[in-house]
């Protein structure tokens, strides 16, 4: 018998819900599906028309065996691709600076320029496929990289379909891989808000995530307060560059995760549309329904995987994909088996495909739109994780805004208090891991993870030095020349980015490039 008494954020779970647990308002609460305030799901249909999009997270060493891997993905059936970088990528830094050393390839695709991505996306039709990209200091240099490429290939920008993260506030919070400080990180996100709307229309600009916050330790009720915060400014710093609401509003997205407590994170997804669309509506005026609707992507929980019997983390999985899918989600990665131990192998990334695969089509899931609407149990948490996440986000900007809380580590000593609180319940036995704390056995049985082969750093350095010696070296002094003068005015620095990238500049290029006008920024640091 389950042990638990309360939800993840904190309320009593009840032992039995009645009609008197609902809110009074319930009516006006959901809506229609595909209505507002969109309780029930941004779209009427929803899945009876068509599945949430499956991709899976992929990427490790070079460009060419993450290739491999996503052409695998796809004859498995995938629809969409989501790109894993190293952390030197993912920081601003080429292969061969002496930062990146020991990193190189590790925990994602190194890419270094734009020979890397060509061969990243080598015979892949980007016109057919979503690609999303987690990466975020520096993810307008990766998309415009991706657009390049697929110019190459005869694909213009307005026929690209996907998603880079692109969410700088989030790295302050729980995740650290930022590079400048916030006011200039701010005006690039809101640069490529600017940029995609007239060179890539139907990319999503960002993905305002609360995934990281969650793994870091943050509850449901946390999770989407504060990034919801965040979007809010995101939202504010696009206004303030000039831009319309309704212009940009309809390609925000956002990312979440879906945890083994099924409930609460059905009744969460279902929370954060309704705050959403109101806040959209009645605070910055949005007139297009599709600036209201909070669309997301969702990521089952790496957190609440075990490297102890490790093939427990299929069941695991299944339970949050099916808490994703009833919640509503747009988009939704299965974490394979494997991930506590090492990077997936390709038989691991197969079954996880397969999970959702058998959700979409062996279940009844997609016969009916939001199943639980009018569970007694679902809407009262529903209301419930709305009230505290209402109550948080009101904390947050009691300091001013999300970036003033920042400054004051709210948000961060919030979370962390809550890591604390599960960590003490997982050791005293009073939180069930099933395999670690319970349910254990003497032996495990013998694993082989897949293993990054430590030459990769060597081959990416020769590979550099070999584009620094065929490259037009003036060409490139005169691109990174042009896009420094227009970080240091206030023009929009993605056209002369993509100019230097064409000219075959690297990725550490452009970001010292932009390190020397912006700064570094350190958290002791005042902004």
């Amino acid at each position: 018998m389950s042990e638990r008494r309360s939800s993840e954020s904190g309320f009593p779970i009840k032992g039995v819900y009645t009609a008197a647990d609902l809110p009074e308002d319930l009516d006006s609460r959901l809506g229609g599906p595909g209505e507002f305030p969109y309780t029930r799901g941004v779209y009427p249909t929803m899945y009876t028309s068509r599945p949430w999009t499956m991709r899976q997270y992929a990427g490790f060493g070079t460009a060419t065996e993450s290739n491999a891997r996503y052409h695998q993905l796809l004859r498995a059936g995938t629809m969409g691709l989501s790109v894993a970088f190293d952390l030197p990528t993912q920081m601003g830094y080429d292969s061969d600076d002496p930062i990146a050393h020991g990193e190189v390839g590790k925990v994602g695709v190194a890419i270094d320029s734009i020979d890397d991505m060509r061969l990243l996306f080598d015979g892949i039709p980007l016109d057919k496929v979503s690609t999303s990209m987690t990466i975020n200091a520096p993810g307008s240099v990766l998309l415009l990289l991706y657009q390049l490429v697929a110019e190459e290939n005869g694909v213009p920008g307005s026929a690209l379909n996907g998603t880079i993260q692109n969410d700088i506030l989030k790295e302050y919070i729980a995740r650290g891989t930022y590079i400048f400080p916030p006011k200039p990180s701010l005006r690039l996100v809101a640069d490529t808000f600017g940029y995609c709307r007239k060179e890539v229309p139907k990319w999503n600009t960002i993905s305002i995530s609360g995934y990281h916050m969650a793994e870091a330790g943050a509850t449901p009720a946390q999770e989407i307060a504060f990034t919801l915060a965040n979007g809010v400014e995101y939202v504010r710093a696009a206004l303030a560059a000039g831009l319309a609401v309704d212009d940009f509003a309809p390609r925000l997205s956002f990312f979440f995760v879906a945890r083994t407590t099924l409930l609460e994170e059905v009744a969460k997804f279902r929370a954060a549309r309704r705050i959403w669309a109101r806040l959209m509506r009645d605070d910055f005026g949005a007139k297009n329904p599709k600036s209201m609707m909070l669309r997301f992507h969702t990521q089952t929980a790496g957190v609440q995987l075990t490297a102890q019997q490790p093939e427990v983390n299929l069941v695991r999985v299944a339970v949050q994909g099916l808490g994703a899918v009833l919640g509503g989600t747009q988009s939704l990665h299965t974490n394979s088996f494997d991930e506590a131990i090492a990077l997936p192998t390709e038989k691991a990334a197969r079954l996880a495909l397969r999970t959702q695969q058998v959700l979409a089509y062996e279940t009844d899931l997609t016969a009916t739109v939001d199943p639980f609407a009018g569970s007694y149990v679902v809407e009262a948490m529903t209301a419930e994780i709305e009230a505290a996440a209402t109550e948080l986000m009101d904390r947050v900007f009691d300091h001013g805004s999300a970036v003033d809380a920042i400054e004051a580590g709210f948000q961060k000593r919030e979370i962390e208090q809550s890591a604390y609180r599960i960590a003490q319940e997982i050791d005293s036995g009073e939180r069930v891991v099933v395999g670690l704390n319970r349910f254990a056995v003497d032996e495990e049985e013998p694993y082989e993870p897949l293993r990054v082969d430590p030459a990769i750093e060597a081959a990416q350095a020769e590979r550099l030095a070999r584009l620094r010696a065929e490259r037009d070296a003036g060409a490139v002094e005169r691109a990174l020349a042009e896009l420094r003068t227009a970080a240091e005015g206030t023009g929009n620095v993605l056209y002369p980015m993509k100019e230097a990238l064409r000219a075959r500049a690297t990725v550490g290029e452009v970001c010292g490039t932009l390190r020397q006008v912006w700064g570094l920024y350190r958290p002791s640091d005042r902004f």
